[in-house]
């Protein structure tokens, strides 16, 4: 996924989102292309307030007698808006980032990703160490994205998730995809068995 969003450079080969080829773009050059990636750490900056992470890096600002300055009542109407359109639990978005449950972090760093409105986001393990509670909400958030239009990636291991909310499911193993179907097409011990390599080992 890397590769993907330009951190590293493919050997060879080419990918192609939206018809262009992204292979050489840099990370700003490839997110321009409408393409965002949540990674498992989430990146947050666990320190300062949901709004500050929502608009980390690119801050809101407005002139004063000829200065900039950050707007950050702008910024917490802006991630409020984010937040509600999502329908994430999050209590307050003048609360401090990691005073929030992993769920929650988890809803900040996909409102974070939605300001740059992309048309692919990539999850890494979203539901990783979460309690069920807060897995079934990541997962809602996940139809929510799909519901606007966007497109998800989903990195896991957690095949209840996988069926839940993919309509593909596709199986890499040794840098290979060894299976690529629709999830309706397929189930739980088809895909476990291309994971373990059973069913290749049938096939031989």
């Amino acid at each position: 996924m890397k590769t993907i969003t330009g951190v590293y450079r493919p050997d060879r080969g080419d990918i192609h989102f939206a018809g262009v080829s992204i292979v050489g773009k840099d990370p700003g050059e490839i997110r321009q292309a409408g393409i965002e990636m949540i990674y498992q750490d989430l990146a947050l900056a666990r320190m300062r307030d949901v709004a500050s992470n929502i608009f980390l890096g690119r801050e809101l600002t407005r002139s004063v007698l000829g200065v900039r300055l950050i707007d950050a009542k702008q910024m917490r109407s802006q991630a409020e808006a984010m937040v509600a359109r999502l329908g994430a639990r999050i209590p307050s978005v003048a609360q401090m980032t990691g005073q929030l449950s992993g769920g929650q972090q988890q809803s900040v760093a996909i409102a974070r990703a939605l300001t740059f409105n992309p048309k692919l986001v990539i999850m890494d393990e979203p539901t990783a160490a979460l309690a069920v509670r807060e897995v079934e909400h990541v997962l809602d958030l996940i139809r929510t994205l799909k519901r606007d239009g966007i497109s998800v990636i989903l990195i896991s291991h957690r095949l209840t998730d996988v069926f839940s909310v993919c309509d593909r499911i596709v199986v890499l193993r040794q840098g290979e995809v060894i299976a690529d179907d629709a999830t309706r097409e397929t189930s739980m011990n088809a895909v476990v068995a291309h994971i373990v390599g059973a069913a290749d080992a049938q096939r031989q």
